[in-house]
């Protein structure tokens, strides 16, 4: 019976080994070549960040104050110091996250970590490093002055 209780015991701490260090490779934009390339971006900090992995899923995350004319991006990528950087489209958003109120013409993102990612960098002794809103940045493409007049921004109506 003790046998059978350190297999066991083995077999599920196997499992998470495997399940918290297999690579995610989800991205949908190759953010490396985004971040090193000449362009101009605008980086944003967070103005909040939760870090409950304990709790379950989407209890790791991040919500950032950002300008409207940034609502229709193509993308962002988001960085997490300790961590690496993830490339996503932005998608909904909202004017009050977890008590944070967006500024005028700004609205709130609330840009959600794998649980497992997170799990795997306190693990790896970077809970604080994690749990720092200083460590969070999301980085959009600098909108030219061309691309704010297609995205609506100096249209009378605010619409092509």
């Amino acid at each position: 019976m003790r046998r059978k209780v350190i297999y066991v015991f083995i077999l599920l701490f196997s499992i998470l080994i495997v399940i918290l260090w297999w690579p995610v490779h989800d991205t949908q934009c190759n953010s490396e070549a985004f971040l090193k390339s000449n362009r101009q971006k605008l980086q944003i900090p967070a103005s909040q960040v939760v870090v409950e992995p304990w709790l379950g899923e989407h209890h790791v995350y991040g919500i950032f104050m950002v300008p409207d004319e940034y609502k229709e991006a193509p993308f962002f990528v988001l960085t997490v110091m300790g961590g690496s950087s993830y490339c996503s489209k932005p998608f909904g958003y909202s004017q009050n996250y977890d008590d944070v109120f967006a500024e005028p013409e700004t609205h709130l993102i609330r840009y959600y970590l794998r649980t497992r990612l997170a799990l795997r960098l306190i693990f790896q002794g970077s809970y604080f490093q994690l749990n720092n809103k200083q460590n969070w940045t999301l980085t959009y493409k600098q909108l030219t002055p061309n691309e704010d007049t297609k995205l609506g921004k100096n249209h009378p109506d605010g619409k092509i």
